[in-house]
């Protein structure tokens, strides 16, 4: 059962997270898109292949230098040897995507944002800038942030389909990713906010937070570590130019009005996705 045929979704993904490791063009945000779509995911780590093995990650453990806090599975391994490959070769990151994405019969149309360099890069306290992975996966995204950068951002182009995919859709989704790391990248791109903003009557947002916390990962701390607050609220001032409409969660519809005030449509219903069922009720609510 399915919301909408999968030949009519375009899926926009953040590539700051993309990082070269081993000698590898790794593309998380992409995979992980790729991955679950499919059904191939490992629903308990949220990211990878399920029934994956491990063991070129122990054998590289042996070596001093080696990068080995960042974990590639074996079968994982054949996606970024692939992708280095063909872009090696002069192929576009959005072309080996789209190779990729039909060798695993995702039938939808994936996007990376743009084929040019853009690197999310994180300040934290007490060490300065480093890479966005560095902070998420090395330090377990356990230390205070100061600043957020897209570098690259502003010499890259959108991807070939990307703005034509948001001036045409009938429905823009904003999921519910980390506002600051995921989101913002693809609208850091030129020409990506100003597409969205077009289309604000027709987008809808999903809040990342609810009752006050990210259900994983850091979107929460990092809100509040930037001078945000970390609640629906603050979702919608952030998402107050973009979309017309934000979806938060039973567990704030206490909040409705603080929501409606900040400009936007507040709808309230299930958000947590646990399963098929759960996603695919939600939704049906984002496109009504």
């Amino acid at each position: 059962m399915r919301a909408v045929p999968p030949a009519d979704i375009t899926a926009i993904v953040n590539v700051g997270d993309d990082l070269e490791l081993h000698g590898l063009h790794v593309s998380p945000d992409l995979d992980t898109v790729t991955y679950t779509v499919a059904g191939a995911i490992d629903g308990e780590r949220g990211w990878g292949l399920a029934g994956e093995t491990w063991h070129a990650m122990e054998a590289l453990g042996r070596y001093r230098h080696a990068r080995a806090w960042f974990s590639l599975g074996d079968r994982d391994l054949a996606t970024h040897l692939y992708r280095t490959d063909r872009l090696r070769a002069g192929a576009s990151l959005s072309s080996v995507t789209e190779e990729i994405a039909s060798a695993w019969g995702l039938g939808l149309h994936l996007l990376p944002v743009t084929d040019d360099h853009l690197q999310t890069r994180v300040t934290v306290e007490g060490e300065g800038e480093i890479g966005f992975q560095e902070y998420f996966v090395q330090r377990q995204h356990a230390v205070p942030v100061t600043a957020v950068r897209f570098d690259g951002a502003a010499a890259a182009r959108p991807a070939p389909g990307v703005l034509e995919a948001i001036d045409g859709a009938e429905r823009v989704v904003i999921a519910p990713s980390n506002p600051l790391v995921s989101i913002d990248p693809v609208l850091a791109v030129p020409g990506l906010r100003a597409a969205v903003e077009a289309r604000r009557a027709q987008a809808v947002a999903v809040s990342p937070i609810i009752a006050g916390a990210a259900l994983k990962g850091p979107a929460d701390r990092l809100m509040r570590e930037l001078g945000h607050e970390a609640t629906v609220v603050g979702v919608a001032r952030l998402y107050a130019p973009l979309v017309a409409t934000l979806v938060i969660d039973g567990a704030d519809a206490r909040h409705a009005d603080a929501v409606e005030a900040e400009g936007l449509r507040c709808v309230v219903a299930p958000t947590i996705m646990r399963g098929p069922a759960e996603a695919l009720a939600l939704a049906e609510v984002v496109l009504a």
